[in-house]
């Protein structure tokens, strides 16, 4: 990917609980990266709560510009392109970014062109390793997850998707199932690194099947009989139930990716999403036969980088046509 190394993209992320903002010159470096996270704010509702989202994000966007500009020591007028999450996304949150950036653009005098989260993911990869095209890219999240196959930049083919449930709202689900607090992600997988991974026998959802699908309803059900059955005895073993219900997951996502590589002959297998971050996914695809590319674990969550990135790579391939930009919650790949 040839780059203008003195050119300057600001990234702008809002499409659900986190605000993000990052400058980014050329196609590798980060002068400046500021997030404001709300898990604390949803904590206590047990997930995310739409409305008081985009709330926050009002509060804290326009500082985390300024921050961000401060840091890199320059103006809005010295930006040349503002790169903005369009979807898919929570609407609010969407529109509070979208609206932010054209208003920005049209202060600064900048181009503001709008980016779809999904590619956004893909490309946070890319901000640490050189990976060309083809690829198979694993998004897995609270809100997705899906094996897309990425041609060239810009131009991708979602080999299969879940049926129900993202991996990510699997994990939040089973850990409010266990009395885990949110979000149940990162908490399932501290617990887990002291259990059994096979104390119990959970099904792998769609482990055999010849399609490249998910589905993860199936598997919380079977957790919850667990549950049940050993809430009658005492304390639940939670360790070991966490191990086993996390090694189940990773499973069915691994068998997936396997599937993929045999069909498409792609060995270059990329992982993003907040799932990426997971100890267990991370172990089992350093583990495999394909030539992986993990990101930072945070670079795997929400993050404004990894849509400068998109959004210059996007303009680099002359897309131009964002006179009508508008939020999209259900905005698909290109």
């Amino acid at each position: 990917m040839t780059e203008k190394n003195d050119f300057l993209t600001l990234g702008i992320e809002t499409s659900c609980d986190d605000t993000a903002v990052a400058v980014l010159r050329g196609g590798r470096e980060i002068t400046a990266e500021f997030l404001s996270s709300q898990i604390g704010d949803h904590a206590r509702f047990g997930g995310v709560v739409p409305e008081f989202a985009a709330r926050r994000h009002l509060e804290n966007i326009l500082p985390l510009v300024d921050a961000a500009l401060r840091k890199t020591g320059i103006t809005g007028r010295d930006l040349n392109l503002i790169a903005v999450t369009q979807g898919p996304g929570l609407m609010g949150s969407l529109l509070v970014g979208v609206e932010t950036s054209l208003a920005l653009s049209q202060a600064w005098d900048v181009p503001v062109i709008g980016v779809n989260h999904l590619e956004g993911h893909m490309f946070a990869p890319l901000l640490e390793f050189n990976l060309e095209p083809p690829f198979l890219s694993l998004i897995a999240s609270g809100g997705h997850t899906e094996i897309v196959r990425a041609d060239a930049l810009g131009k991708y083919a979602t080999l299969g998707a879940t049926r129900d449930d993202a991996a990510g709202e699997a994990y939040d689900k089973a850990a409010k199932l266990m009395g885990l607090p949110y979000p149940g992600g990162p908490e399932i997988d501290r617990l887990a690194k002291d259990g059994d991974p096979y104390a119990f026998d959970f099904p792998v959802p769609l482990k055999n099947t010849p399609r490249v699908e998910f589905s993860f309803s199936g598997l919380k059900t079977a957790l919850l009989w667990q549950v049940n059955k050993l809430k009658d005895g005492g304390e639940l073993p939670i360790n070991d139930l966490c191990a086993s219900y996390q090694r189940a997951v990773t499973e069915a996502l691994i068998a997936k990716v396997s599937l993929a590589v045999g069909q498409t002959g792609i060995k270059n297998v990329a992982a993003s999403g907040g799932v990426a971050a997971n100890s267990a996914l991370r172990r089992a695809l350093s583990e495999s036969r394909w030539n992986t590319y993990l990101p930072s674990p945070s670079r795997c969550t929400d993050n404004a980088a990894m849509i400068a990135l998109a959004g210059h790579c996007a303009w680099q391939r002359g897309i131009r046509n964002q006179s009508g930009l508008t939020p999209n919650p259900s905005l698909e790949l290109p």
